[in-house]
């Protein structure tokens, strides 16, 4: 079997890769009968010399392999028919505006495997970029508090060679007394964490959060059952609440009442309550002066986050009394960063953590018969130009009707 990694050709620029040299070196050595080449690239953060380095051929024309790995959307015009492709499709959520991929895969007898529908057999993520967008979300709010108040000036993320230069910028900064609220315990609510700990920031309890006055900057935690809770009054439960939140109301403007900084590091899912509403925001008792949107719902449960932002651009101001936008500076606003492609700033880091989940969770599947059901799962077309089992509530999508 013949691997490619491929050119991303998605505008803007991605430099981020499915494999770093050293990891693809890696996979040469754990399955040897492996044929693997690398299509040329200016774009990406490796080099095509470290790839030839490690003794992978770069090449101009992938054509002949049988399986494609890339991140971003891959545009039509470079989609080649018959192959099986992996990378982020973003149309497992009916994206209006990537019907026409889709399309496109399915007319081209397209094997499509989507890095979001790679998931064990209870559901749960095997692969992504989460870890790398919790740390630059994080870093990024504190860039955005840093400025506004004229405390600090951190260096943006994407000027800094990897993590460790990240971290290092951070240790040289100090924080105000302030109450940090983090929401999500996945791996986007974990690597923003990682930033918390680094900056030797203490965590407290959800009780001790809600009722105390500290001398020292602290942080915490939220589980989504802190923050919503039944609308009966009876003890929620975590994973009926993911199956079905219908029931359940926002218990979020306690934490609102006496946060200072919001981390928006949870998973939403539809139908979900709000976090708080536009007139929540209006209250004298709100107190949330920065928000690091890292989820970036747009006009959804924060509702402060009116428009994501951009790596060039990425903080703004939103006016909870008039809900316009304004200078992330104004007194009167709360200070937003929702930058909505966060894991492009680290595209080492983030590539090189990518290529490890992705030698251990996807690819033994193609040398043991997908005895997990790996594969199986995360396919959405077949080379037949169908939809898979799984995936049949495309249809409607792919013919428009949606």
């Amino acid at each position: 079997m013949k691997f490619g990694i491929i050119k991303e050709r998605k505008n803007p620029p991605d430099r981020r890769v499915v494999f770093s040299p050293e990891k693809l070196q890696e996979f040469k050595q754990q399955f040897p009968t492996a044929e693997i080449v690398v299509e040329s690239s200016d774009i990406r953060v490796f080099k095509d010399e470290a790839y030839k380095n490690v003794g992978i051929e770069v090449v101009n024309d992938v054509s002949d392999c049988d399986v494609l790995l890339g991140v971003k959307e891959v545009p039509l015009e470079a989609l080649i028919s018959g192959k099986k492709y992996f990378f982020f499709s973003h149309t497992i959520k009916k994206q209006p505006y990537n019907r026409k991929l889709l399309k496109a895969m399915l007319e081209k007898n397209i094997e499509m495997y989507d890095h979001e529908t790679i998931i064990k057999q209870n559901g749960a993520r095997l692969i992504g970029f989460g870890r790398y967008a919790g740390l630059v979300g994080a870093y990024n709010g504190f860039r955005a508090l840093g400025l506004r108040e004229e405390l600090f000036d951190l260096p943006k993320v994407e000027t800094l060679s990897d993590l460790d230069a990240v971290k290092a910028a951070l240790n040289k900064i100090t924080l105000p007394n302030i109450k940090i609220l983090l929401t999500g315990t996945g791996k986007v609510a974990k690597g923003a964490k990682e930033i918390l700990d680094h900056l030797k920031i203490k965590e407290v309890s959800d009780a001790l959060y809600l009722t105390a006055d500290f001398s020292e900057p602290v942080y915490c935690m939220a589980d989504v059952m802190e923050y919503n809770k039944r609308t009966d009054g009876k003890v929620g439960e975590r994973f009926a609440f993911y199956k079905d939140p219908s029931g359940y109301e926002s218990n979020f403007m306690p934490y609102a009442k006496v946060t200072d900084f919001f981390i928006a590091g949870h998973f939403y899912g539809d139908g979900a309550p709000y976090f708080f509403t536009k007139e929540n925001a209006k209250q004298d008792g709100f107190r949330i002066k920065y928000i690091a949107d890292i989820s970036c719902d747009v006009n959804g449960p924060i509702p402060s986050t009116i428009r994501s932002s951009t790596i060039a651009d990425p903080i703004y101001g939103y006016n909870p009394k008039t809900g316009d936008e304004v200078d992330f500076r104004d007194e009167k606003a709360i200070t937003v960063m929702a930058v909505d492609n966060l894991p492009c700033e680290l595209p080492k880091d983030a590539s090189e953590g990518f290529g490890e989940m992705f030698l251990e969770h996807v690819i033994p599947s193609f040398y043991n018969n997908d005895k997990d059901g790996i594969l199986e799962r995360s396919k959405m077309t077949t080379n037949k130009g169908k939809l898979t089992k799984r995936y049949l509530y495309l249809q409607d999508y792919v013919d428009g009707k949606e």
